[in-house]
């Protein structure tokens, strides 16, 4: 099995030096997976069966894939974890208990090598260390204050300038390319406790408690971190959509 992991990471290679298990190797759209499914592939897994382990990169590489650069920044760094996560996960394997899905515990293992590894490169640097947790202490409002009413007004803490209304625009403009680039970029911007959990929840499709689960934080705090970032998200939107002729 360890031998396919290091033949895709030998295909995976382009000018600048290696790239393994690049962005385009999890470029592909994720099966549907039954429990069936899911079972055949973790008894297979565990005769050591490199075809299901194939199937398994194809079917939650993606999402993999994705998480891991949620932490670390760029695909190159993205695929060297997830090169280190196929390993831990195949050395694991036979501990897999089916508490959560074949899906969710790979994610789970993707987060903690990606954390793990962003430790260490926060280590080198003093001043990254002190700077990320002065952004955990110090959140900006979600939503500009001068957005609702004074306390002063008539209905305090009401909408003042409440958010746009979308409904009224073209779908093919709300699914357009440009648009989606807008909910990337904003995603991308986020600190990173608010990018990871929103990746998880709205891009990956996990559930609250799965993404508390795997972040090893309470829901509250998953709400809360969600909530920020999809308001950051929408006020990015709203600019955007501000800009663009309709």
């Amino acid at each position: 099995m360890a031998t396919a992991i290091a033949t895709r990471g030998s295909r995976d290679r382009h000018a600048g030096g290696p790239a393994p298990l690049a962005f385009e190797t999890y470029a592909r759209t994720e099966v549907t997976t039954t429990i069936d499914d899911e079972q055949r592939l973790v008894a297979s897994l565990r005769l050591g069966d490199e075809r299901a382990f194939t199937e398994v990169v194809d079917r939650y590489g993606a999402a993999m894939f994705r998480v891991a650069r949620a932490y670390l920044g760029s695909d190159d760094a993205a695929g060297d974890a997830l090169q280190e996560t196929w390993l831990a996960a195949l050395r694991s394997i036979t501990t897999f208990e089916g508490r959560s899905s074949l899906r969710t515990w790979l994610i789970g293992i993707a987060a903690n090598v990606a954390r793990s590894r962003r430790r260490r490169e926060a280590r080198g640097s003093a001043l990254s260390v002190m700077l990320s947790s002065l952004s955990d202490l110090r959140h900006p409002p979600t939503v500009d204050s001068s957005r609702f009413q004074r306390s002063d007004g008539r209905d305090p803490g009401t909408w003042r300038v409440p958010p746009a209304a979308w409904s009224d625009l073209p779908e093919a403009q709300l699914l357009g390319k440009e648009a989606l680039a807008q909910v990337t970029s904003a995603i991308g911007a986020l600190p990173e406790a608010q990018r990871v959990v929103i990746q998880m929840r709205d891009v990956e499709g996990l559930a609250s408690d799965e993404v508390a689960r795997v972040l090893g934080i309470s829901g509250a705090n998953v709400r809360v971190r969600l909530h920020r970032a999809r308001a950051a998200v929408r006020a990015r939107l709203e600019m955007y959509f501000r800009e663009v002729p309709r």
